[in-house]
């Protein structure tokens, strides 16, 4: 499955920004928003596993949705992108912030 153009656009502003912003290695914090579902929640994680990511959640105040807050250490902003893409791919309906 190929990213649609406006996908593609996006990752490439943000590698460009990630690489003028920041020095890498450095520490990258991912925010998504899911319905709360502890499946879902597990699949984001389990994304992130062994990267030694400090995960955190947050249920809405109704508990439908669920923030999920990732803080891990990244060689490089193609590496943030692919985990991106990677979380887009296998968790419907996220929403990444």
């Amino acid at each position: 499955m190929s990213a649609s153009p406006n996908k593609d656009e996006f990752y490439k502003k943000l590698r460009a920004q990630l690489y003028e912003t920041t020095r890498w290695p450095s520490e990258y914090l991912y925010k998504f928003i899911v319905k709360t579902n502890p499946e879902e929640i597990a699949k984001i994680e389990d994304i992130f596993n062994n990267l030694g990511a400090v995960i955190n959640t947050n249920a809405s105040k109704t508990g439908k949705y669920t923030s999920v807050s990732i803080n891990v250490q990244m060689k490089d902003p193609d590496a943030v992108i692919f985990k991106y893409k990677e979380v887009a791919e296998k968790i419907e309906g996220v929403i990444s912030l």
